[in-house]
């Protein structure tokens, strides 16, 4: 009877246990960091060769059959994590990863290209973190996020004292900057200095050069993702720093312990009290200094919502004794709205405001002249994140934005002070819809593919004019406030690939369209604060760029050190120029001082790190050819834009000398900027003019730079720590063309004389940092 009893059991068992191991269970969680959630981090699993994603909230979801597994968990800028796991249940399993540093006021520069980014589709993208290994030489006391993306390949600085940067072949305008999903469109303090943002509110920032998610869009070049940094829901803390010219001070700290929190950071330089204390009279009345606020407020409304405040507002003023001021200042405010419908869909709502102006005031000695412009801009975003499938991320949603643009407005104040000018405003409204997946079809080759839509419709409130080629308006049509006056579709598609060779090398291609409805009108070698931003119109159509690239990636030495190489070429169509002899203040018709015509850049870039050990850093090369051809300019034929530059190099490296010190230093050439210079000169009532021809065909001379830097670690303790920087700005006194001028020579009129004007030799600067 026994013997029939078991013999029957054994096949039960035997079922049992096969149902039992072809059972799936499904393990989800969330990624999270010691600020907060970890958005598209990578859960690598092992033995089933498979990538899974978290979503903007942190969570991930994957089914599997009962095992044992090893979870291996990465995002950039943090120390990997190896978990064993053994699925028998349906588990929530959550992962804490740690910053690759934790050391005082920070910044490193981790691109995705670690084991995590070999697979993924993304191209082009590069991200800081401020907390890590100390490799940014300071610069006025200050780690400047937007000077250390200036180091890496295809992302060029605008000069001294210039403010934007260029990025494969772009204009400084064609960069869309954002912090925390609100545009800001100037992201310079003191002629560029200094960036808008302050490096104790930063979380992180990301660049993506080519192959930008569909949630973005509006300019041609490139995407800067600024995350400002979440208030500390635990305990109260305050950190701030001293230096020559400026300090600053950031408290955070919990409203409801766990459940809120608060975040206040604000700078300000006191340059203008320092020149005060000049005996020089034509030193002391001058004015020079900026200060900014950053503000933020989180709420968790328990496990589905988190709600966040956040603002900022800066400002500058620059003066020349009671003659000249120019100030500009940006203004945000935005409300966020995380919501968790299930493990697999989430969404976040943005509502924001942003507001740029500037005003130059010029005392002519009988009258007050002031002239003001203002850019506004109201906006709803609203994004999804759907998992779809463990190897299939779907983001999808839509923005709008609506645009005020007062180019201009004079008033006076004096004895013979005139009436008012009031320039026509414009406005604008802008829309867009997108959808794109990031879809593991192999083990081995992964596919991003998305499209955006973008509408811009130009809305009535003056009059709008027609130009012909030789710059004459043949038609003005006057239409109302509110009425559309004309609609611009574009559709932009994108496509990304990667494919791994093997487990330490991967090759990558894309492409992308980008369409750019807002411009900035300028003169000037790069970005100034007076520079004029202009929407679309009949006649100035939305600027649209196609860029194609290739790359090939490489880990070695057991991800020691990564080799990175991608190649680009970049077509752009309806780009913008000055005519010929254009006068730049006409606001009111400034379609008839331009002119439009198209685009190309095309380049190489190369980036190799050392990313483990006492001694870490990065070789940067961009070989890079950027053109314009326009009819009007240089008789129709290619001419070098003025960002063209066709060498830059980038030499970063830090050395940890022990416990207490550490060292840095950075060195960097660049081909001298495309100019025009004068060919000839001629005599009229006595005054000399100088004669142009083409435009753009000379140098600047070439650029080159070393910046020294050392930290010294005094305190460290639980509650506190403290450490002291310093910093040497151009440590072998090379003396850098900032402007080239020509004049006649005082004792030989017939001779023309070439005056250079360098901005800075040698510039040492030291800053006391704590935290508490």
């Amino acid at each position: 009877m026994t013997s029939k009893i078991f013999k029957l059991l054994v096949p039960l068992l035997f079922i049992s246990f096969l149902s039992f191991a072809q059972q799936t269970f499904k393990i989800s969680g969330r990624v999270k960091s010691s600020d907060g959630a970890i958005e598209a981090a990578t859960i690598q699993i092992v033995e089933e060769k498979r990538n899974i994603m978290t979503d903007s909230l942190g969570y991930y979801e994957v089914e599997l059959k009962a095992g044992s597994y090893t979870f291996l968990i990465s995002a950039v800028g943090m120390n990997s994590l190896r978990k064993s796991l053994k699925v028998n249940k349906n588990h929530t399993v959550d992962f804490a990863l740690e910053d690759s540093a934790n050391n005082l006021d920070e910044i490193v520069i981790s691109t995705t290209r670690d084991d995590r980014s070999l697979a993924s589709p993304q191209m082009g993208a590069e991200r800081l973190t401020m907390k890590a290994i100390k490799n940014i030489p300071l610069i006025f006391g200050e780690r400047d996020v937007m000077k250390a993306i200036q180091l890496l390949p295809g992302i060029k600085s605008a000069g001294e004292g210039g403010a934007g940067i260029y990025v494969r072949g772009g204009s400084a305008d064609q960069n869309l900057v954002l912090m925390d999903d609100v545009p800001v469109y100037n992201a310079a303090h003191l002629l560029g200095f200094f960036s808008t943002f302050n490096p104790d509110a930063v979380e992180d920032i990301t660049v993506y050069k080519t192959g930008m998610p569909s949630q973005y869009g509006g300019r041609l070049s490139s995407v800067l993702d600024i995350k400002m940094r979440q208030g500390d829901a635990e305990k109260f803390s305050a950190s701030g720093g001293i230096g020559l010219i400026s300090s600053k001070l950031t408290l955070e700290g919990p409203i409801k312990k766990e459940k809120s929190s608060f975040l206040v950071s604000a700078r300000r330089t006191y340059v203008d009290a320092l020149l005060k204390l000049s005996p020089d009279s034509t030193i002391n009345q001058n004015t020079m200094y900026f200060y900014d606020v950053n503000g933020r407020a989180d709420f968790q409304l328990g496990e589905n919502d988190k709600l966040t405040f956040s603002g900022y507002l800066g400002s500058d003023k620059l003066g020349i004794a009671k003659t000249f001021g120019l100030s500009w200042g940006n203004a945000i405010a935005s409300a966020q709205w995380k919501h968790l419908y299930s493990s697999k869909l989430n969404s976040t709502t943005t509502a924001s405001y942003t507001r740029y102006q500037n005003k130059i005031e010029i005392n002519t000695g009988i009258d007050n002249v002031q002239i003001y412009s203002q850019l506004n801009d109201w906006a709803l975003k609203h994004n999804f994140f759907w998992q779809a499938s463990d190897k299939n991320l779907v983001k999808f949603g839509f923005n709008s934005i609506y645009h005020k643009v007062t180019p201009g407005e004079i008033s006076s104040e004096g004895p013979s002070s005139y009436n008012p000018v009031n320039y026509q405003q414009r406005f604008s409204l802008e829309n867009a819809v997108f959808a794109s997946s990031d879809w593991q079809a192999t083990e081995k080759l992964n596919i991003g593919f998305g499209v955006r839509l973008t509408g811009f419709s130009v809305l009535g409130g003056g009059d709008f004019l027609t130009v012909d080629p030789n710059g004459n308006v043949t038609n003005s049509t006057y239409y109302k406030k509110g009425e559309v006056v004309k609609t611009y579709l574009n559709l932009e598609p994108r496509l990304s690939l990667s494919y791994l060779l093997n487990a330490q090398s991967s090759v990558k291609a894309s492409y992308v369209r980008n369409a750019q409805n807002m411009h900035m009108i300028s003169n000037s070698t790069s970005s100034r604060p007076s520079d004029k931003w202009l929407p679309s119109s009949l006649m100035v159509k939305p600027e649209v760029s196609d860029q194609f690239a290739v790359g090939y990636y490489r880990n070695l030495f057991d991800n020691a050190f990564e080799l990175n190489v991608e190649s680009y070429y970049k077509t752009m169509d309806n780009q913008i120029d000055y005519r010929d002899g254009a006068e730049t203040f006409n606001s009111d018709n400034i379609e008839t001082q331009l002119l439009y015509g198209i685009g190309r850049a095309y380049g190489l870039e190369v980036l190799f790190k050392k990313k483990k050990g006492d001694f870490t850093g990065w070789l940067s090369y961009t070989l890079s050819k950027t053109e314009r051809q326009i009819d009007g300019i240089n008789g129709g034929k290619w001419y070098n834009a003025r960002q063209d530059r066709t060498h830059e190099v980038a030499l970063v490296g830090s050395y940890q000398l022990n416990k207490r010190w550490s060292l840095s230093a950075s060195w960097i050439y660049y081909t001298g900027d495309a100019i025009t210079f004068p060919t000839g000169k001629y005599n009229m009532d006595g005054q000399v003019f100088f004669y142009y021809t083409d435009r753009n065909t000379y140098r600047m001379p070439s650029y080159h730079r070393l910046d020294l830097g050392a930290n010294l670690q005094l305190k460290k303790r639980k509650n506190f720590s403290s450490e002291l920087s310093f910093s040497l700005y151009n440590a072998y006194g090379r003396k850098n063309a900032y402007m080239i001028n020509f004049r006649e020579a005082e004792n030989d009129p017939s001779r023309t004389e070439v005056v250079r004007t360098t901005l800075f030799q040698f510039l040492p600067s030291v800053s006391y940092n704590f935290k508490f």
